[in-house]
C-alpha cells in the first residue's frame, strides 16, 4: 500500500484520492502535475481498477512512457495492458482493428509529414492547370488543411479568415483537398491527422464501437488539456460518456497553442459539460522564488476568462525580478549578453540560463552579441538567424549585385522563381559566366531564351527586380530588403511556407538591422564573419549542455532554468502587434507573458529598449509592453535599474 499523505501535499492527495465522477484539476506551473497524475493512475489500480480499463491519454510519448514506468515502480507490477499514449498513438491502435469500418484494411500505412506532402504535390500536379507560380506548395497546403480538420472548421473558413491570400485560389484547393482524400483511401494509408479523424468516426458513425469502449475504460485521464483540440475533446467525451470518471488535468494559464488548433474553450467549458464535476487546484509551487511567483499572479490577473488561482512557494525568499530599460536595442544585447557573462562567473551552470522571446526575430541583435564575444548558445526555436532560409534568399539577391559572379548566389536566386529547377538554373550559370558583365546580361533578351518556354515568365520578373536593385545598389540597403519583398518574393513566401507572416516580419526586421551599414558590402561582410564564427563554435552538443537556451517562449512551455531573461517587453513585441487583431489575442499573449515568467526558478530579467529604429520615421521612443504596466501599482515587486546603474554588488 502506498502511503498517499507521506508521498503528495495536501492539494495532491485530495486529487488522488478523490472519487468517482469528473474531476477538473487546474495544476499551477511547477505544482507537480505529473507526480499527481501517476499517483492518480496508481491509485486507481490500488483500488481495484483493471489497468486495461484505464485509459491515460497524453501529448508526448516522452511524458507517456515517464507516468507508465512511474506507476510501474510505484506499483511493482506490470502495467503494460494500461492504455497510456499519445492521442494518436490511442487513435492507431483503435483503428488497426476496426479500420474495415471506414472502407480501408486493417493493414493501412502510416504516411509522414514528408510523405503527405508529395501526395499532396501530386494531386496540385493533377488538378491544378495553368493557375501560376502563386499557387501554394504540397507543405503550404497541407498546413492549411491540417489546422482545418484538428479545428473542426471548414476549409473555406479558415483560408478566409487566416489565408485571405489564397481566396482566389478556393476552388482549386477544395479540388486538390478531395482528390488527396481520394488518394489516401485507394492507397490503404492514413496521414497524422486522420488518426484522429477516423477514431472520431468510428465512435460517432458506430454506435456499437462507442458503446463498447465507453464501457470498457472505467476511467478517462487526459493531460495537458488546455492544448487538446476539438477532436480530442470530443473522443475524450465519447469515451467517457458511460462510465463518466473522466479526470482532466490542465492550467489554463498556460493554454498558448491555438495557432496550431488548440481549443481554450474545452477546459474553460468543461465544468458546464459536466455539471457534477468537481474542481481542484494545484498551488503550490516547487520550482520558483516567491518573488517570480508574486510576479506570476500579478501578471495573468487582467485576463477575464479564467480559474483563478494563486501559486504559492515553498522555496525560501530570493531576489526580486529585475525590470532593466536600455537605451536601445544594441544596449539590450550588450546588456543580457554582460549578465550572462557574470552569472557564470558566479557560479550559474551556463545551460541553467535561457533568453525567452516572442518571436524569432527578438533574438537578432541578441544573436549577433553572443556570437562577437564567444558565448556559447543553442537555439531551440529554430536555426539561428541568419541562417534561416529566406534570410539567405534575400541576401543572394544582395550577393548578386555587389560581385555579379557569385556562382552560389545566382542559383540560389534562379531556383526561387517558377519553373526554374537546378537542371535549368546550373545552364543559366554557365551562359552567365561566360558573359563579360553577368548582371548586364542577365537583364537581356538572350537571357531569356536559354531558358524553356514554362519558365520565361519567371525570369522575367526577375529581370525587372535586378533592374531596380541596379538603381538601388548605392541607397538604403533597407529599401533594398523591402524591394526584394514587395516585387515577388513575398509571394513566394505565402506559396512556400504555413509561416509566412512570421517570416515577413523577419525580413523587414532585418531591413531596419541594415540600415545601421554604411554599405552593402559591409553589410554582406558581416554576414558571412558571423556565419563563419557560428560554424567554428558549433558543437556536437545538440541537447544545449554547455550553452545558453534561446527559444520562443512556445518552445520554452513545460521546461524551467535557474536564470531567465525576456527581451522585448515592449509594447507591439509582447504582446506581438498582429497578434492583438484576434479577439481573443490579447489574453493569448498574457497567457504567452505568465509562461515566459514561471519558466525562472531563481532569477528573472525583463528587458526593453526606450527607443528604436523604425524605417520611414528614424528613432521613437518605445513604450514598455501592457503587461508590465499592469504591474505598475506593485512595482514595489520589481527592482528597476537604467543599465548604466546596473551593478552585480546591488544584488
Amino acid at each position: 500500500m502506498i502511503d498517499y499523505e507521506k508521498e503528495l501535499n495536501d492539494e495532491q492527495c485530495r486529487v488522488v484520492l478523490e472519487k468517482d465522477g469528473p474531476l477538473l484539476v487546474i495544476a499551477g506551473a511547477g505544482s507537480g502535475k505529473t507526480r499527481t497524475l501517476t499517483y492518480r493512475v496508481a491509485r486507481l489500480i490500488e483500488s481495484g481498477n483493471p489497468p486495461e480499463r484505464i485509459l491515460l491519454a497524453t501529448f508526448t510519448n516522452k511524458a507517456a512512457r515517464s507516468m507508465m514506468s512511474r506507476v510501474a515502480a510505484l506499483m511493482e507490477m506490470d502495467v503494460s495492458r494500461l492504455w497510456g499514449g499519445t492521442f494518436h498513438h490511442l487513435g492507431h491502435r483503435v483503428l488497426r482493428a476496426h479500420a474495415k469500418r471506414l472502407g480501408y484494411e486493417n493493414n493501412f500505412l502510416i504516411i509522414d509529414s514528408d510523405d503527405a506532402k508529395q501526395m499532396v504535390n501530386r494531386c496540385i500536379d493533377e488538378t491544378v492547370k495553368n493557375d501560376g507560380p502563386k499557387f501554394p506548395r504540397g507543405d503550404v497546403l497541407r498546413g492549411v488543411i491540417s489546422f482545418s480538420r484538428n479545428t473542426d472548421e471548414a476549409l473555406a473558413d479558415v483560408i478566409e479568415d487566416r489565408y485571405p491570400y489564397l481566396m482566389p485560389h478556393l476552388d482549386a484547393i477544395l479540388a486538390v483537398t478531395q482528390l488527396y482524400g481520394l488518394e489516401k483511401k485507394r492507397l490503404n494509408v492514413m496521414d497524422f491527422d486522420d488518426l484522429l479523424i477516423n477514431w472520431r468516426r468510428l465512435l460517432v458513425e458506430h454506435p456499437d464501437l462507442q458503446s463498447s469502449y465507453a464501457e470498457r475504460f472505467l476511467h478517462v485521464l487526459v493531460d495537458e488539456y488546455q492544448d487538446t483540440n476539438v477532436l480530442q475533446s470530443d473522443i475524450t467525451d465519447l469515451l467517457a460518456s458511460h462510465h463518466r470518471n473522466i479526470m482532466v488535468v490542465g492550467d489554463d494559464a498556460q493554454s498558448i497553442y491555438a495557432f496550431r488548433g488548440a481549443n481554450y474553450a474545452n477546459i474553460m467549458d468543461f465544468p458546464e459539460k459536466y455539471k457534477e464535476c468537481k474542481i481542484y487546484r494545484l498551488e503550490v509551487n516547487y520550482r520558483s522564488t516567491p518573488e517570480i511567483l508574486n510576479m506570476a499572479n500579478l501578471s495573468i490577473l487582467n485576463n477575464e476568462r479564467q480559474f483563478k488561482k494563486s501559486l504559492r512557494a515553498i522555496r525560501p525568499k530570493g531576489v526580486l525580478p529585475a525590470l532593466v530599460p536600455l537605451r536601445n536595442v544594441q544596449m539590450q544585447a550588450n546588456f543580457v549578453v554582460q549578465r550572462i557573462i557574470e552569472l557564470i562567473r558566479e557560479g550559474y551552470p551556463i545551460q541553467e540560463i535561457a533568453v525567452l522571446y516572442r518571436a524569432h526575430f527578438h533574438s537578432m541583435d541578441l544573436q549577433m552579441e553572443m556570437t562577437r564575444r564567444g558565448i556559447p548558445f543553442t537555439i531551440r526555436s529554430g536555426i539561428r538567424f541568419f541562417e534561416q532560409a529566406h534570410i539567405k534568399d534575400v541576401t543572394a539577391y544582395m550577393r548578386i549585385t555587389v560581385n555579379p559572379r557569385d556562382e552560389m548566389a545566382w542559383k540560389r536566386v534562379l531556383c526561387l522563381h517558377h519553373r526554374v529547377g537546378r537542371q535549368t538554373a546550373d545552364k543559366l550559370w554557365q551562359w552567365l559566366a561566360s558573359q563579360e558583365e553577368p548582371l548586364v546580361a542577365a537583364v537581356g533578351d538572350d537571357f531569356l531564351r536559354k531558358a524553356a518556354q514554362s519558365a520565361r515568365p519567371g525570369l522575367a520578373k526577375l529581370q525587372e527586380l535586378l533592374k531596380e536593385l541596379v538603381v538601388l545598389e548605392s541607397r538604403d540597403i533597407g529599401m533594398i530588403i523591402e524591394t526584394i519583398l514587395t516585387k515577388g518574393y513575398d509571394n513566394y513566401l505565402q506559396a512556400t511556407f504555413t509561416d509566412a507572416t512570421q517570416r515577413t516580419d523577419d525580413l523587414y526586421q532585418l531591413a531596419v538591422f541594415a540600415a545601421k551599414f554604411a554599405s552593402l558590402e559591409d553589410f554582406l561582410q558581416e554576414m558571412v564573419l558571423l556565419a563563419n564564427i557560428g560554424e567554428e563554435g558549433e558543437t556536437n552538443d545538440k541537447g544545449g549542455e554547455g550553452r545558453v537556451i534561446l527559444s520562443t517562449i512556445h518552445q520554452a512551455k513545460g521546461l524551467e532554468w535557474s536564470v531567465v531573461f525576456i527581451p522585448w517587453c515592449a509594447e507591439g513585441m509582447i504582446p506581438l502587434g498582429r497578434a492583438l487583431a484576434d479577439p481573443e489575442g490579447e489574453e493569448e499573449e498574457r497567457r504567452l507573458f505568465y509562461v515566459a515568467i514561471t519558466r525562472a526558478k531563481d532569477q528573472l530579467y525583463l528587458c526593453y529598449p526606450t527607443v528604436d529604429y523604425r524605417r520611414g520615421v528614424g528613432y521613437v521612443p518605445v513604450k514598455p509592453s501592457r503587461f508590465i504596466r499592469e504591474l505598475t501599482p506593485a512595482l514595489s515587486h520589481l527592482r528597476e535599474r537604467p543599465y548604466e546603474h546596473w551593478s552585480v554588488d546591488e544584488e
